[in-house]
């Protein structure tokens, strides 16, 4: 893995998302109905060199954030290029882990069930792109301790730091919920970090900041 500090870390990966046009600026409808001025769509990391890279990052996050943890779980859809994206990122950093990926409807023949891939013990990290409503963390929580296994943690692409239905954040909803450290390879602080650096795109930046007064909560 390449080696950055952590500032570099994430202005590197904000580059690299901007780049893949994985994170958007315009004016974006959010499924809370919100008018937001990105959109970052990690489905568009949607090649071999891209998904390498990606994982790399995620891997540099995870280290970073000191979690314990003995095999990757990604919940479908978006979560399983994630999941493996991440083995591969640490199989290459001499580190070999096992990764487990949940089909939507089990299966009453060949594998069966609903747990594809190695089987899920010890400590559990989820990976995914990001957590809005904290659905598919919930359901990858159940699974994992309906296994027998422990969910240790949570890695996302990018935290954006406002609000769900209260007070809280998506993020800090789930931390709060389940216990879990949410660990990301940046957050908006980082984004609004990145853009105040270039003077080219002042005018997102204040779009960015005038969202994050209405909807943004502290992190």
């Amino acid at each position: 893995m390449q080696d950055f500090n952590m500032q570099d870390f994430k202005e590197a990966f904000l580059e690299f998302a901007i780049r893949q046009q994985v994170l958007l600026f315009g004016e974006f409808k959010t499924k809370a109905g919100r008018l937001s001025p990105y959109f970052f769509n990690a489905g568009l990391f949607n090649d071999g060199a891209s998904l390498k890279q990606l994982g790399e990052f995620y891997a540099k996050a995870i280290n970073g954030s000191g979690i314990a943890f003995d095999g990757l779980f990604g919940p479908a859809y978006k979560g399983i290029p994630l999941a493996a994206s991440v083995a591969i990122a640490f199989a290459a950093d001499g580190r070999n882990l096992p990764y487990s990926y949940n089909r939507k409807e089990a299966k009453d023949h060949g594998e069966r069930g609903h747990i594809v891939g190695a089987g899920l013990s010890g400590r559990i990290l989820i990976v995914d792109d990001v957590i809005s409503a904290g659905t598919s963390v919930r359901e990858s929580v159940e699974l994992i301790r309906a296994a027998g296994a422990t969910p240790c943690g949570v890695a996302i692409a990018l935290d954006r730091m406002e609000r769900g239905q209260g007070s809280l954040s998506a993020v800090q909803e789930v931390s709060r919920d389940y216990g879990l450290p949410v660990v990301s390879i940046v957050n908006l602080n980082g984004l609004a970090d990145y853009l105040a650096g270039k003077p080219e795109w002042s005018d997102t930046l204040s779009a960015i900041e005038r969202y994050r007064g209405q909807y943004g909560v502290g992190g």
